[in-house]
């Protein structure tokens, strides 16, 4: 047995690599962003050959760097932007279009088509999903209907779609492994959440072909084994989750009405509703929240398009902040936010809206609002769309919340963190280790091998660092509650 669980960390701006001991102390990090390529407006894509490259290099530097051998690494999980979709060719490995990403609208008149089929009840009953562009499925179709020879291809069986941890998976085991994890199937708008299949239905509707589509495991299960030629030794890849299932896991939240919040590029919540689904009447997602030993853990889900690329939008295109770390100092220094509010619908907006038409803007302007008031606000509404969340999540659920586990690079922010309990009146609590996404990926791949011989070591592992309290009265929190759902449907349905 090694020493240390590597886990990769495939984010939509940048691909990381962590080692974890035994202990759940990461030993070794290494990052690196790779290029945001934007064709048109609404349009987000990646190169994918890129990214392989890329998470390639950090594996090799996190070993580098800290004089760690190639023989101490035990096993490899992977955690991935989910729904980010790949199509490559079965023989070449030749992706034959860039990824498009989460992010991309480009499929939303598909999706509005497909409204029109009267396809929505459907779809949701058997995914979990509402239709929409976030998902993989009408990324497919756009890249077999755009993309001269992709349909020829696919209808003869020489082309395979992915995910990119199937894509990362294909790469690290010389083209002989095309496996997904239930969580990531769960996100692509064809995968029965019921049945655990890829739906033949939909495939038919969706016009895509069976044969493209990887076999779907637990996400704790032996995928395959990296390639002695990649990195000079066979590797077992043993466990894979999408970012956020692998953040609920890392969290330890594994029982029902356990809820965390990861706050990244986008915001996602999850709550574990157990071994049943959970239906929304009111845009949460129904999702997979783990595969494990046969037994498949439900989830809800939240989806906030934007929050620390709010941040990054600040920072590289407003250029009113140097680096992320200044918004925390730059709220506490005015009082509150001078009555301004900024709705992030930059791509649209998610739960609980589901308004692929809505616009981002900053609103409640003054002449005395300052830049600080701007940065403050863009911290704040990352809380609101967080709260927009959460109350529904309680709502559908049935089940009264009273704390938040938390994670991700924005957590670090005690602004943020203070804000999001005072605005939602519960404890927000963070972890010693707020990079629960790897580390969730890196615990399913050490539970297979043995790494860790069970759950309760897993559970002994996990420590809070600091819990933030509300401090925020009743009628404080009522007044901005009812001033940001003023702005967000002022920003809703302005590009119809």
């Amino acid at each position: 047995m090694g020493k240390y669980v590597m886990s990769l960390d495939q984010g939509t701006t940048s691909s990381r690599v962590l080692l974890i001991n035994k202990m759940g102390n990461i030993e070794a990090i290494a990052q690196q962003e790779f290029t945001q390529i934007y064709p048109r407006e609404k349009w987000v894509e990646h190169d994918p050959e890129e990214i392989w490259n890329c998470q390639r290099e950090v594996f090799i530097q996190a070993l580098d760097r800290n004089n760690i051998h190639i023989e101490d690494i035990d096993s490899i999980g992977i955690t991935n932007q989910r729904e980010t979709t790949v199509l490559w060719d079965r023989k070449s490995g030749k992706p034959v279009y860039n990824a498009i990403v989460w992010q991309c609208r480009r499929t939303s008149e598909i999706c509005e088509k497909l409204k029109s089929e009267g396809l929505t009840s459907m779809i949701k009953s058997k995914t979990g999903l509402p239709i929409d562009a976030y998902f993989s499925a009408t990324k497919i179709m756009w890249i077999l209907d755009n993309v001269e020879g992709a349909r020829e291809k696919a209808e003869k069986g020489d082309l395979l779609f992915g995910t990119i941890d199937t894509w990362l998976l294909w790469k690290l085991t010389g083209g002989k492994v095309h496996k997904t994890d239930y969580t990531n199937a769960s996100r692509t708008m064809i995968f029965n959440i019921h049945e655990l299949q890829w739906d033949r239905e939909l495939l038919e509707k969706f016009n895509i072909p069976e044969s493209m589509l990887p076999e779907v495991e637990d996400s704790s299960f032996l995928f395959g084994h990296c390639e002695k030629s990649i990195f000079g030794k066979e590797i077992p890849i043993t466990g894979i989750a999408g970012d956020q299932q692998s953040a609920l896991f890392g969290q330890m939240c594994l029982d029902k009405g356990d809820v965390k919040n990861t706050y990244g590029t986008g915001c996602f919540m999850l709550m574990n509703t157990g071994d049943k689904p959970v239906e929304s009447d009111n845009g949460l997602l129904t999702t997979i929240a783990l595969g494990l030993k046969g037994k498949i853990n439900y989830a809800l889900e939240g989806s906030v398009f934007m929050a620390g690329a709010v941040i990054q939008w600040l920072r590289d295109d407003l250029r009113i902040i140097s680096d992320a770390m200044e918004t925390e100092t730059m709220a506490y220094s005015v009082e509150d936010s001078h009555g301004v509010y900024l709705v992030s619908a930059f791509q649209g907006i998610g739960t609980p809206y589901w308004d692929m038409d809505a616009r981002a803007g900053i609103l409640g302007l003054t002449r005395g609002a300052k830049k600080e008031h701007i940065v403050r606000a863009a911290l704040e509404s990352i809380a609101y769309r967080s709260k927009d969340v959460l109350d529904i999540m309680v709502k559908d659920s049935g089940i009264d919340i009273r704390s938040l586990k938390v994670d991700g690079g924005a957590s670090r922010n005690n602004f943020l963190l203070q804000f999001q309990s005072d605005i939602t009146g519960i404890d927000v609590i963070r972890p010693q280790l707020v990079e629960t996404t790897a580390m969730g990926a890196a615990f399913l791949a050490g539970l297979k091998t043995g790494f860790w011989s069970n759950i309760e070591e897993l559970k002994s592992i996990w420590n809070e660092d600091r819990i933030f309290s509300p401090s925020m009265t009743e009628a404080e929190r009522t007044k901005l509650y009812k001033g940001w759902q003023k702005a967000i449907l002022r920003c809703c349905n302005w590009d119809e």
